[in-house]
């Protein structure tokens, strides 16, 4: 549709609209309300920046994602976008609300949405528009704020995988649900497809299309299966990084790039595990961590290949219902993750590769093309963009900030200068402990406070608390823990403050949890 006649539609529709929760504000604008943007927001699973060739990482030389870099040719590409908890559930939860996990409820993967808080859908819908979530949605509670919804149960297949479908009751959802047939990235584009050419004419609309790839067990399509098969892709500098000046924190994780754990997670779609464990045993063990790394990352970046197929198949359907210029296009990811830095995969530590998120954006009418932001941006941050757009109020309950003015190239005076990121479900997976910190534009302190405290699915055995600081200009790939540097001694003290206001900004000062403060008050 194009411009002029999507703003007649909308007019018809003004009345309808003004009735809304969105009239008190959107009217008294008569450029917003005739013209709100379409929403389209897309995002991978486990899709590390590094991951996408716009970013220039260490892949970027032999990958190629060029719809996915077409954002950032054509919007903003986000250098220190962050997730606040490093986790699906909890990330998702954040996104939705716009407040972290310990306000929103969930805190852990085992922690079930509570769908009757706020949230952006809710809003967007009130005001008039038409909402859709596709794919993967991993709360466990029934979506609510969309007009329609069809989502995988849990992790969801990549084969073949069920899905769930508003109207069918969810508590029976898992045995009712339908399958289809084919591969589970272009299941959910083709249900996204067939939903936004047949949604309301009348109403702008907010789509959320959220892909499973490229989480483990990464298993690719079949036309992607010899991508990258008669190439070596490149390895992380740090790829065997032994810990030394680190804590004990990374030592005791078991998210390692080797045989047992890798290849475990990646012994479907023809490779048999014992075979392959067979073959690499003869191997020294530096050997053998090199064809466990190659044999993951080929796999993780087959089903990246199939998410930027299809997040192409999406941007030219805009382009062919001439609904691009009105459209904001997101493309992000749940978090980060490692794709061998540190020798790691997976996600949790708040290290840089698993906190950062990619986060490319496009709207012709605001920003301009190729542009490149650094600023410190959450995914608490999200929501508020949104509501921003449609012309609506912020409730003071969320705690992120609109995005709107970073857009426009316009940093406001007191955008953050830091952020807050807590773990909380302890040694639960990969034995990674609890812990909380900051980071700054420079600097980032990590407390491994290593309590499970009442966190859903925590692990009840205690670890020894520790600090953890890296200096990010001078060590960027966070090698050299300085904690105990007396060179930085002034600099712990002003992160220690500075957390310590994050922690009462944010509402989560740990007053129910005296062990936490007994230990945080013997080592701080």
């Amino acid at each position: 549709m194009k411009r002029r006649q999507f703003c007649k539609t909308l007019g018809i529709a003004a009345g309808a609209l003004c009735t809304s929760v969105f009239s008190n504000n959107a009217c008294k604008s008569s450029s917003r309300m005739k013209q709100p943007p379409n929403i389209l927001f897309i995002m991978a699973d486990d899709h590390a920046a590094a991951a996408i060739s716009a970013y220039k990482g260490f892949l970027s030389s032999f990958i190629r994602t060029p719809n996915i870099d077409l954002l950032a040719k054509e919007g903003m590409l986000f250098k220190n976008c962050f997730v606040t908890n490093s986790i699906c559930t909890p990330s998702r939860a954040s996104i939705l609300t716009g407040k972290y996990s310990h306000k929103n409820g969930c805190r852990t993967l085992n922690d079930v949405f509570d769908n009757t808080q706020l949230t952006f859908p809710k809003l967007l819908q009130k005001a008039g528009y038409y909402t859709a979530i596709i794919g993967k949605w991993h709360l466990k509670s029934e979506p609510t704020g969309f007009d329609y919804y069809n989502v995988l149960p849990g992790q969801g297949r990549y084969f073949d995988p069920h899905l769930i479908e508003k109207g069918i009751p969810w508590q029976r959802g898992r045995k009712e649900s339908k399958q289809y047939k084919g591969y589970v990235t272009d299941i959910i584009t083709d249900i996204a497809l067939e939903h936004l050419k047949n949604r309301p004419q009348n109403k702008p609309f907010c789509f959320l299309v959220h892909y499973k790839a490229p989480h483990d067990m990464w298993e690719y399509d079949k036309k992607h299966a010899h991508l990258y098969e008669d190439i070596e892709i490149p390895e992380p500098e740090n790829l065997f990084d032994d810990y030394q000046n680190r804590g004990e924190a990374i030592k005791r994780a078991t998210q390692k790039i080797d045989m047992e754990e890798t290849l475990f997670l990646h012994k479907t779609q023809g490779h048999q595990f014992d075979n392959v464990r067979a073959k690499l045993s003869k191997l020294p063990p530096r050997e053998q961590k090199r064809r466990a790394y190659q044999i993951f990352i080929k796999a993780y970046l087959r089903c990246v290949a199939s998410i930027d197929e299809n997040v192409g198949r999406l941007l030219d359907y805009l382009d062919e219902a001439n609904l691009a210029e009105n459209t904001i296009v997101v493309y992000t990811s749940d978090q980060g993750v490692f794709l061998g830095e540190h020798g790691l995969f997976d996600k949790r530590f708040m290290y840089e590769e698993s906190i950062r998120m990619p986060l490319l954006v496009r709207f012709p009418k605001e920003i301009e093309p190729g542009s490149i932001n650094n600023d410190i941006v959450l995914n608490i941050d999200f929501a508020e963009t949104f509501l921003d757009y449609a012309g609506l109020p912020i409730p003071s309950e969320m705690q992120g900030q609109s995005l709107r003015p970073l857009f426009q190239g316009k940093k406001p005076k007191n955008w953050r200068n830091s952020m807050y990121y807590r773990y909380w479900m302890h040694r639960a997976h990969f034995n990674v402990a609890a812990h909380y910190g900051i980071r700054t534009n420079r600097y980032k302190l990590i407390f491994y406070y290593g309590l499970p405290l009442d966190a859903n699915g925590a692990i009840p055995e205690p670890t020894p608390p520790e600090w953890e600081l890296f200096d990010l200009e001078n060590d960027p790939n966070e090698m050299r823990n300085v904690y105990h540097d007396p060179a930085y001694a002034n600099i712990v003290k002003q992160l220690k403050t500075e957390l310590l206001h994050l922690k009462v900004k944010f509402d989560d000062k740990d007053d129910k949890y005296p062990e936490l403060i007994k230990i945080r008050n013997q080592i701080w």
